[in-house]
């Protein structure tokens, strides 16, 4: 997360998704060839190889940017509390807002472009790869993070999620200097992943410190098949966890976000760090079995209020 705002760019009919400090690709041209696993999944090496001066001065930057968050008040790790109520009403509108939009996608006159609903439909399976500048003792810290979460992800969704050795979410924990080459030697091996569709990875702009690139099925584009994450090693501590928690939940079907959604990290403000209450309950109605993959808003709306609503204590 980032208090720089980036812009996002728009291919092939496609809005790319941009945040704060991390974005969401959607490639077009899927691609279901099988591929072998990824080769170098777990603990990295006990001794990180030297970076770039150029990675150094990131590292540095990224750690001025966390300590001066912190400092306002900013990457709230509460989940939300009395400072933060919410409605039925709000969680439906925050739901349509994260769910069925882009953020910079136009419609034409200005206005908003709507996107078919978009989630996984099998088992969601994530694992890590870790650049040589990442420390042993890190790589645990990861892996036991991942762990943690994908549980979480999948007691608020009910859908089955898990770190495994044979992914097809995987996560890649690289700095700026081996970026390129990893996405090329192991982001390339994960099927349903196009090397087009990597592209905006491998360019990540300096002010983006995370980024995901959700892939879609041949038969059906709404329905995902492969992700791939990058997370700057340069992070410190607290916005590295909170790339994880933003990431993997937007490679979910959380696509977009809304400067309305509070308590939430799908929100520009960098208020709040981690997931929260409300951003559960927006999993538990992404991936409630009433919705499909590629209903439309239209078709969702009525639904969407029902969902809110059982989720906030109402009649079912």
């Amino acid at each position: 997360m980032n208090g720089v705002r980036t812009r996002s760019w728009v291919a092939a009919g496609l809005a790319l998704m941009a945040l704060a400090g991390c974005e969401l690709f959607v490639p077009v041209e899927p691609v279901l060839t099988p591929q072998a696993r990824p080769q170098g999944l777990g603990i990295a090496r006990s001794s990180p190889q030297p970076t770039s001066e150029a990675s150094a001065a990131l590292r540095r930057d990224l750690t001025e940017v966390q300590s001066s968050q912190l400092t306002q008040g900013l990457l709230r790790q509460d989940g939300g509390g009395p400072d933060t109520p919410f409605t039925a009403e709000m969680l439906a509108r925050n739901f349509e807002q994260i769910v069925f939009f882009n953020e910079f996608g136009s419609g034409g006159f200005g206005l908003p472009r709507s996107s078919p609903l978009r989630r996984w439909e099998g088992p969601i399976r994530i694992n890590a790869v870790f650049g040589s500048s990442v420390t042993q003792a890190q790589a645990r810290q990861d892996l036991s993070d991942l762990n943690r979460y994908a549980a979480r992800l999948a007691r608020a969704t009910g859908h089955p999620i898990a770190v495994s050795s044979r992914p097809n979410v995987l996560v890649l924990f690289v700095s700026e200097d081996e970026r390129a080459s990893l996405l090329e030697t192991q982001a390339t091996q994960i099927a349903g992943v196009s090397g087009s569709g990597l592209r905006r990875l491998r360019d990540l702009p300096r002010d983006v410190y995370c980024a995901v690139a959700a892939f879609g099925s041949a038969e059906s584009p709404s329905a995902y098949v492969a992700a791939i994450v990058v997370i700057r090693d340069e992070n410190p501590d607290l916005l590295r966890l909170s790339c994880i928690h933003e990431e993997l939940a937007q490679s979910l079907g959380l696509a977009n976000d809304s400067p309305n959604a509070r308590p939430s990290i799908f929100n520009d403000d960098d208020e709040f760090a981690l997931l929260t209450t409300h951003d559960e309950m927006l999993l538990g109605m992404l991936y409630d079995k009433r919705l499909e993959p590629g209903i439309t808003l239209e078709e969702a709306r009525p639904l969407v209020r029902e969902l809110a609503s059982e989720r906030m204590g109402g009649p079912s």
